[in-house]
């Protein structure tokens, strides 16, 4: 089966995915730092009986790293949705992975008759992160938005700084090139400012809307999580497993936050018993 790889514009920008195999769209989206081969382990049986796209989301991969377009969530969450206009996804289920998962529920809810079912794997979600990794993102974010801290981190070792924190998932989750792979572009200024621009719209704190929202989604929902993850605690995914109506909770004992590439078989399992769900007829309850 042929594995395609496509560069299209979306809203004026260029994004890379890949496609492999026919059949209902299976829409896949990663999370920070990472890329699509962050599903390597997932795709090739997943395109078995579906088809299968995973992107590089806006400024990550291959994509284009524009210092000139906003990252905040309400334009995040509609550039998923032109992405979706573009592939002709009508009517898709949606799995995404820590940042992907954040803007995927948030994609539930303002889009919810798109959705065939949702996935959310260790992510943030409506909430936010641990307590230390909270402080340090709010810290990044303090520092983009204001022009004399600013240059910390574009002109600052944020390469050196990823790669001292990741090199800990070598090669429990990725390998060396892997690793250069996600990061890589960090080396350069170009990455580096485009990082700092991305901090300047990111919000770090919890999203009241998307928890308000949780109750009325009526879809088949997988919430699929490592408890040993450092950055997203599993407080976050019992309560999105209590307040969606048809989800289900697959807890991956041991396993830290990079969940599809240390424990790859298990993550894959319960995406496979997730897409055996039957649809719903009610995806979302209007208020």
């Amino acid at each position: 089966m042929a594995v395609q790889q496509h560069f299209i514009t979306v809203g004026g920008l260029r994004l890379h995915y890949l496609e492999r195999g026919q059949g209902e769209p299976l829409l896949l989206l990663h999370g920070y730092p990472q890329n699509h081969r962050c599903w390597r382990h997932q795709i090739a049986e997943l395109a078995r009986y579906y088809r299968v796209v995973a992107p590089d989301w806006f400024g990550w991969g291959q994509s284009e790293r524009s210092s000139n377009h906003q990252a905040d969530y309400h334009a995040e969450v509609e550039r998923l949705q032109q992405l979706t206009q573009t592939l002709g996804f009508d009517h898709f289920n949606l799995a995404g992975h820590d940042y992907g998962g954040f803007l995927a529920l948030g994609f539930a809810q303002r889009y919810p008759r798109n959705l065939k079912r949702l996935a959310i794997i260790n992510s943030r979600a409506h909430r936010s992160f641990t307590p230390a990794f909270y402080r340090l993102t709010a810290f990044q974010c303090y520092c983009a938005r204001r022009a004399l801290l600013a240059p910390l981190f574009t002109y600052g070792p944020l390469y050196r700084l990823h790669r001292r924190t990741l090199r800990n998932y070598v090669p429990g989750c990725f390998n060396e090139a892997e690793l250069e792979d996600y990061i890589g572009w960090l080396r350069h200024h170009s990455g580096r400012r485009w990082w700092t621009s991305f901090f300047r719209h990111y919000e770090v704190a919890p999203r009241r809307e998307l928890e308000e929202g949780l109750t009325n989604l009526h879809l088949p929902t997988a919430v699929i999580w490592g408890d040993a993850d450092r950055f997203c605690d599993t407080t976050i995914a019992r309560d999105l497993a209590a307040r969606i109506p048809n989800a289900e909770l697959t807890i991956l004992p041991g396993v830290g936050h990079f969940s599809m590439e240390e424990a790859p078989d298990a993550v894959l399992q319960a995406l496979e018993q997730w897409l055996a769900r039957p649809e719903t007829g009610q995806p979302y309850r209007d208020i």
